[in-house]
């Protein structure tokens, strides 16, 4: 048998060894040992470990690698952040916003980042940054599984014509409908926003991703609401609530009725440690907030819980380089879960748990699914995490799309070896 492409001698996530992939026409076709036949290419692994690609469910493109522009964020709140990018919004041009998407997404691919949801803010009358990411969309389709959320960050009724243009931005192609409760003037406003927004995508037959009580503040409850309303409209499965960090400040009485609320109504949780744990506990002198909602909490009750990047040097966050294994490592420490299952868990986190919020379809790496994974430079997640692991190759439909050298330092030290593969250092397995 003849195939586009065939990995020797690798390491699955689950744990499998010594197993072949073997790759035709853009899909895996066979995934088990000793795997014979002819292959266009064929790569040996090494014993290295293939995981199904990186998956980010919470971005802001239209405004990523912006940093500066006009001015930085002084203060690095949201406050300022959200500020700062009302003034950019206004000198936004199309051409920019498709020129910072692009080089966002070739800094993706090298990093095995191959699907992204992206939030694209809808308040802008133009709507220059719709039709970039639009067209970025188009451009990228062939090895990024782009997703746009339509965002009024402005406020769907604070914000005076953010419906209309959100309802356009979805005529227009957009695939999610998005919001933001909290940012409302009221909490009354915000609530009523939550309704309305699930209503659009139940009569559009869409998902839903709301910003949700990015706050401090332990009553801003709009997860709530998300909840009901999921259930109400039929909405299970399709809706997502980001950020949630107000539950970490909520009492621990209402959090107990609140997560079987939102494992009921099959609410996806979208936590993003890198910017939680930079923008929220900015009131506080000592102790100092984590921000970060509760994933322990969510992941004891089947919540299905993702981590996203949520920015990359842009007007609320000037660090970022696309690494969702950055992102996994942050969001185990943030939230204290560091033993070997839990580490593991925090790489399902940007991987099939945001893959299952997106409803990506032919994810994984067994027959049948697409042919879209990435070689890591480790041998288990664990280690992957640990080491940032260097992506040897990423695959996209059968097709190698990038390349990396692997990590070896050169040493020169009497008496001592003369190269250190951080790879290779590996504790005793557990």
């Amino acid at each position: 048998m003849s195939f586009d492409l065939l990995i020797k001698n690798a390491t699955l996530t689950d744990g499998r060894t010594g197993v072949d992939i073997a790759c035709a026409n853009g899909s895996i076709v066979a995934v088990e040992t000793g795997i014979a036949g002819e292959a266009a290419r064929t790569i040996d692994a090494g014993g290295y470990l293939v995981s199904p690609p990186f998956v980010d469910s919470h971005f802001h493109m239209d405004a990523t690698l912006s940093l500066g522009l006009p001015r930085m964020n002084e203060s690095g709140t949201l406050l300022e952040g959200i500020a700062l990018w009302g003034e950019l919004k206004a000198i936004l041009t199309v051409e920019a916003v498709v020129e910072r998407a692009l080089r966002y997404c070739d800094l993706a691919v090298s990093q095995g980042l191959l699907a992204i949801r992206s939030h694209v803010d809808v308040c802008d009358d133009r709507l220059n940054g719709v039709k970039a990411l639009l067209e970025v969309r188009e451009k990228v389709k062939p090895y990024i599984d782009l997703q746009l959320v339509a965002f009024p960050q402005d406020g769907l009724y604070r914000s005076p014509n953010a419906e209309k243009n959100l309802l356009k931005a979805l005529d227009m192609g957009v695939d999610v409908v998005g919001g933001i409760p909290h940012f409302e003037r009221t909490m009354e406003d915000g609530a009523k926003s939550v309704r309305r927004l699930c209503e659009i995508a139940a009569d559009r037959g869409l998902m839903v991703d709301l910003h949700c009580d990015e706050s401090d503040d332990p009553m801003s409850r709009h997860i709530e609401t998300l909840a009901y309303e999921t259930q109400r409209l039929g909405l299970q499965g399709r809706t997502a609530g980001s950020h949630l960090t107000s539950m970490h400040s909520m009492d621990n009485y209402y959090v107990s009725k609140l997560l079987p609320l939102i494992a009921e109504a099959e609410v996806h949780a979208i936590a993003n440690p890198l910017i939680n744990i930079t923008l929220q506990g900015r009131h506080d002198t000592y102790p100092k907030r984590r921000g970060q909602t509760r994933v322990p909490e969510m992941r004891s009750y089947g919540i299905n819980v993702s981590f996203g990047h949520d920015c990359v040097m842009d007007p609320w966050y000037s660090q970022g380089s696309g690494d969702m294994l950055e992102v996994a490592s942050m969001g185990f420490h943030v939230a204290q879960m560091t033993s070997r299952d839990n580490i593991r868990y925090a790489f399902d986190c940007v991987t099939k748990h945001p893959a299952t919020a997106m409803g990506l379809e032919g994810y994984g790496v067994e027959k049948g699914c697409k042919a879209d994974f990435v070689l890591l430079q480790a041998t288990d997640t664990i280690e992957a995490i640990r080491l940032k692991a260097t992506r040897l190759a990423v695959v996209k439909a059968g097709k190698v799309i990038c390349e990396t050298p692997p990590k070896v330092a050169q040493l020169a030290l009497e008496g001592r070896p003369a190269t250190v593969d951080h790879s290779a250092y590996f504790p005793v397995s557990a």
